[in-house]
Order: C-alpha cells, then structure tokens, then sequence
C-alpha cells in the first residue's frame, strides 16, 4: 500500500515518529507522500521526509483554508512558497484546491492561489494534491481549464457524487479514497462503483478520518487496509488486487 496523503509533520506524531514508521512498514505500507499546506510545512514536512528518504516523500503547497491576509500578504507566502520550488526536490504540488465550507471572505483570492500553484504544476510537471470542499462548481470549471494543458493529479479525499467522479476521472485525474468510504451512512461506496480501479488511489489524511473500526481515532497508513476492505466488496475483487492496484497507480501518477 502507498498512502498518497498523510500529514504526519503533525506534531501528534513526533514523540514516537520512528516506531509509527516502523509499525506502517511492518503494515505493509510502501511509501507515505505528506502533503505541505502553507509556509510553516516548508520546514516540518522536510524535516520529517528526510529522517526517512525513500520512504517519506514531501510534498509543497498553500492549503485554501491558508489563503487569508491582504493581497500583498497571500503574494509574499506565494512568493516564498515558489522559491522554494527550486531548493529540493517534490513529489507534488499539494495540499491545493478551493473551499468555502466555514468562510467564503477569500473566495476570489481562493481561486487566484489554486490557479498560481496550477500553474507551476504544469511549469515543473508535477502532480497535484486537491482540496475541494463546498466548491465543487469552481473547483471543475477551473481545473477543466488545466488538464487539456497536461495537468495530472489526485481529488483528495473524494466523498462526491457518482457524476462528479466520472467527471473527475474523464479529465484524466485520480480520485483519493480514505476512511470515509467505510463510514455507515456514506454513499461514497455507490458513487464510486462505476469508476475503474485503475484511477482509485488509497489515502489517509492522517490524523484525520480514520476509518471504522478506528473511526474518531488518530489516524495511520496501517488503516488503509480497512478502505482496502471496502474496496474489495465495491470492485468484487480481493483486497490484494485493491492493493496492488492502487500502490501501481500510485507509482505511476507520482513518479515514485
């Protein structure tokens, strides 16, 4: 299993971060990609990456729900954010993306900063990372304008509807599917049925969603198994299938 979005440069983690990395290798976990979300990550998500290269591979972006401040100070954070393209080397440009769920005061400034670092994914070709939360409009109209350009990358974290996805994959993109898919009350099951396995990644977004039974717990690649699970009854296959596939489109979109 690859686990293509955990933000283990979550503090949570440091106090016992090699034995986590241990017990997800012990798991089966080939690789985890951590995702960076504003300025602060362009320390924290190194600093972890590098205690464990081939392993741990970093990922450099501006969260939407980061986007805040005059238009000279989201420009200043873009400005840093792409010298630091040029200082090592990234899996992705991630976490990006629009969200209006809890504010909608930069809206505009939102889809400015989705557009920038759009843009140097095509500059340095590069995957992407994508955050869309109450925005699926905006999100598509302006990624629709992208992937004729090249653009590849990964919906993370994808809870939408069936049409959305088949919308989603139809430009070429993957969908992230975590421990959502294993909650009760969640469609996300159906409205992924017709989607082939070949564009499903797994994910996390550790310490995030974890999925039943460690649902409302800290979250940790060695989940994933159980969206493995579920994935296995969705596409009527076993659960090694879903993990051989996914890790193989996981390789294929980031390169690894």
């Amino acid at each position: 299993m690859i686990d293509t979005h955990a933000h283990i440069d979550d503090e949570q983690y440091a106090p016992e971060l090699e034995t986590f990395i241990q017990r997800q290798k012990n798991a089966g976990v080939e690789a985890i990609l951590v995702p960076g979300v504003n300025l602060s990550s362009l320390l924290t998500v190194p600093a972890v990456c590098d205690l464990f290269p081939g392993y741990c591979y970093p990922a450099i972006g501006l969260h939407p729900e980061e986007v805040k401040g005059t238009d000279e100070q989201i420009q200043s954070v873009l400005q840093q954010l792409r010298d630091a393209l040029s200082t090592r080397p990234w899996i992705a440009i991630g976490e990006i993306g629009l969200d209006y769920h809890f504010d909608i005061t930069y809206k505009e400034q939102q889809q400015f900063v989705f557009r920038t670092q759009l843009d140097w994914a095509i500059e340095r070709d590069l995957p992407v990372m994508i955050h869309s939360r109450d925005a699926t409009e905006d999100c598509l109209r302006i990624l629709k304008e992208y992937t004729p350009k090249g653009l590849r990358g990964v919906m993370h974290c994808f809870s939408g509807s069936a049409e959305v996805a088949k919308i989603i994959t139809g430009m070429g993109l993957y969908l992230g599917i975590g421990g959502v898919i294993t909650f009760k009350n969640a469609k996300l099951a159906d409205n992924i049925a017709a989607i082939p396995l070949s564009k499903i990644l797994l994910e996390t977004d550790a310490p995030y969603l974890a999925p039943v039974p460690y649902r409302g717990q800290r979250n940790e690649s060695s989940y994933m198994h159980f969206v493995a699970l579920r994935l296995a009854q969705v596409y009527q296959t076993t659960v090694e299938d879903i993990k051989n596939v996914t890790t193989i489109n996981a390789k294929n979109l980031f390169q690894l």
